[in-house]
């Protein structure tokens, strides 16, 4: 396992960020969870009909990996894994980025697309505590 992209995928499994196996990775997808749905390169038609399903009127991007079903389970220490689903944001780009270096055609335009959303969700966090809340000491005002 020389590849960053498949390091990387076996640093989120301890980090509880990737979701692992089919009916994993669906739920996390229709639950909301999915930053990014993984397919293997050799994933099955039923695997890829399944991701279909589970992807509709979700915004999460599905990849089809340049790596194989067996390059796939080596990296996340499992025996047969044909889709996995981030959970992370920050794992998500960041895998996402190291596919688009590798081959900017397929995934330059995930890649940005997860990175604009990383910013959106940023920027909402920082706005959400300074948006007309008074800050309080905690004390209670008297009516006056």
């Amino acid at each position: 396992m020389t590849d960053k992209a498949l390091k990387l995928l076996g640093l989120m499994r301890p980090a509880g960020a990737i979701e692992i196996g089919t009916d994993r990775a669906v739920e996390a997808v229709r639950a909301g969870k999915a930053r990014a749905l993984l397919l293997a390169s050799d994933a099955s038609e039923t695997a890829l009909r399944k991701a279909g399903y589970a992807l509709e009127g979700k915004s999460a991007p599905d990849l089809k990996l340049p790596f194989t079903r067996d390059e796939l389970s080596d990296a996340l220490g499992v025996g047969d894994c044909t889709m996995a689903a981030i959970t992370d944001m920050g794992f998500a780009v960041a895998f996402v980025r190291l596919l688009a270096d590798r081959d900017p055609e397929r995934f330059a335009d995930a890649a940005a697309a997860l990175a604009d959303k990383q910013e959106k969700m940023r920027r909402r966090r920082s706005e959400k505590g300074t948006k007309g809340h008074a800050k309080t000491n905690g004390t209670r005002r008297k009516n006056r």
